[in-house]
């Protein structure tokens, strides 16, 4: 009888691990501005994208860091110091 693997976990913290540090320089400067609280429409008049395409980046970012949400994505962005509150 084969056995499960006793630390499943193990390996999901190693992808998340990785996947922090594909984000983009875009995924970057839009993970800091949804630190500071930004709506997506603040966010892209800052940037001088549109609205659509900053929804995009904040999925991506969610995404990559394993998130539920805005909220969850800056406290695992936090924790793993891609930025500073």
């Amino acid at each position: 009888m084969a056995t499960a693997d006793p630390s499943p976990f193990a390996t999901r913290s190693v992808a998340a691990s990785e996947l922090t540090e594909a984000l983009t320089a875009r995924e970057q400067e839009v993970l800091e501005l949804v630190a500071e609280g930004l709506s997506n429409k603040a966010m892209a008049a800052a940037l001088g994208i549109s609205d659509q395409t900053v929804k995009f980046h904040v999925a991506a970012i969610i995404a990559k860091l394993g998130a539920s949400n805005r909220t969850d994505a800056v406290r695992r962005a936090v924790r793993r110091g891609l930025i500073a509150l």
